[in-house]
């Protein structure tokens, strides 16, 4: 009589005193108690890994206020089990309290911005401080995550809208380039179909220039007493008639009749800068000797 039992389950001790002073550590697993000599289970500890998340609120290095969740994963030390016990009252609220302090220690010396990117650091710093503050109450720290960081509402949706943004202002500057891109495309194949245009006009003239040349000729050979000037002038009358005659085809076309003389004048221009032209031949051909 006076032999009591205890069945201590896995991953778990229990503390034996004797008359309220510490006397063993029940393993897991059947364990005889003496009542008669005042043994009793003061209390057990788990083994197992647990984790304590931490909300703190703080502000940051650009004065913005931010809840950080932390998470503390740690463990019983199996060595120093008398210290896990008997030194610490809640062993949550202790780890609660470093929490705090580390944190409201690193981030206000971080920028919003930052303390996204920060993560990891801010984690190890918090591990560091814990580890040296609980490893001599009997606890270990595994692990130190900072899971969440949450700041006001408010400044989240002016984040979102900072980032849009910077965003719309990206595409519009992509935007632009194709434009740019195509807009000198378009100015390239232009002068480009101005060019080859220029290449045909140039070559309509000189193929008319050619057969009004040889039509002159044969003309002057086969007509006496015709001069250059009569068949100049008769040129110039037959193009005034196909002109008359295409101007008149299109039903939309408006046009302004001039006086018959206007005709003479024209002529006249035309004689003059042939005369001009066979003037100024033989001066290329000296200077090109």
């Amino acid at each position: 009589m006076g032999i009591c039992y205890s069945c201590v389950d896995n991953a778990s001790v229990e503390v034996i005193e004797r008359f309220g002073k510490f006397h063993r550590i029940a393993q897991p697993g059947f364990n005889c108690i003496c009542c008669l000599i005042g043994e009793t289970v003061a209390g057990s500890l788990s083994l197992r890994l647990q984790q304590l998340d931490v909300r703190c609120e703080t502000k940051t290095r650009d004065n913005v206020f931010v809840n950080v969740v932390v998470s503390v994963q740690y463990q019983v030390e199996r060595d120093n089990l008398y210290s896990a016990f008997y030194k610490l009252t809640d062993s949550s609220r202790q780890i609660t309290s470093f929490v705090y302090d580390c944190i409201r220690a690193t981030v206000p010396k971080i920028n919003l911005d930052d303390v996204f990117t920060t993560k990891e650091e801010i984690a190890h710093d918090v591990k560091e401080q814990l580890t040296k503050s609980m490893s001599s109450f009997g606890f270990m720290i595994i692990q130190t995550l900072v899971t969440d960081i949450e700041p006001d509402m408010k400044v989240r949706a002016a984040m979102n809208e900072i980032n849009a943004a910077q965003r719309m202002r990206v595409a519009a500057v992509e935007k632009a380039e194709a434009e740019k891109v195509q807009v000198v495309k378009a100015a390239e194949a232009d002068a480009e179909a101005k060019y080859l245009g220029g290449q045909g006009v140039a070559r309509q003239r000189q193929a008319i220039i050619n057969g009004l040349r040889d039509s002159i000729k044969n003309f002057s050979s086969d007509v006496d007493d015709v001069n250059s000037k009569d068949v100049i002038e008769m040129m110039m009358l037959t193009q005034y008639f196909d002109m008359l005659r295409d101007v008149g085809a299109r039903n939309s076309t408006v046009f302004l009749p001039h006086s018959p003389s206007t005709v003479a004048d024209i002529s006249s221009q035309i004689r003059n800068g042939f005369l001009q032209g066979q003037a100024a031949a033989p001066n290329a051909h000296q200077m090109e000797r």
